[in-house]
């Protein structure tokens, strides 16, 4: 529950200030990472990559061990959870499909870090190529080990 709510004050962190006036609005909706937020999207991209690469033991060393994964609907609450099940299909899909990140946004306030993602996706589904647009935040924790994976919200949909 804590990370929902970080979560939640992270977001409204940059815009808290810019909530009434039109020009700071505008420059709000560009995209941008700030250069704190810098490692935290390293850390994010080593984690797709690994995933992608089907290397669930490299993918799961980014992720921290009470990890909220939220995908169409579902929930895994845990790095075992999400490793031992759903993790193997998205490493399979991700395996053969060629990912295109269209915008990325991403901030940083002290230990805590968000990141924005927009992709296309482009992969074969019952031998049909297919387009998938994807979406996804993920948010990090800064600890000891540095930056890791804390929760993870995917959302997709089939280009038309």
């Amino acid at each position: 529950m804590i990370h929902r709510i970080v979560f939640l004050a992270l977001l409204a962190l940059p815009f808290a200030s810019q909530a009434h006036d039109p020009a700071q609005h505008a420059k709000a909706n560009a995209p941008a990472i700030s250069s704190e937020a810098k490692p935290a999207v390293a850390a994010a991209d080593a984690f797709s990559a690994a995933l992608q690469a089907g290397d669930l033991k490299r993918a799961g060393s980014w992720l921290a061990d009470d990890v909220l994964i939220l995908e169409s609907g579902g929930a895994e609450h845990s790095k075992a959870e999400y490793l031992g099940g759903h993790a193997t299909h998205d490493a399979e899909f991700l395996k053969g499909a060629h990912v295109q990140l269209q915008q990325r946004t991403a901030q940083a306030t002290g230990d805590l870090a968000w990141v924005g993602s927009e992709s296309e996706l482009h992969a074969t589904k019952d031998g049909k190529p297919m387009t998938v647009l994807s979406t996804e935040t993920m948010v990090l924790k800064r600890g000891k080990a540095g930056w890791r994976i804390v929760h993870i919200h995917w959302s997709s949909r089939t280009k038309r």
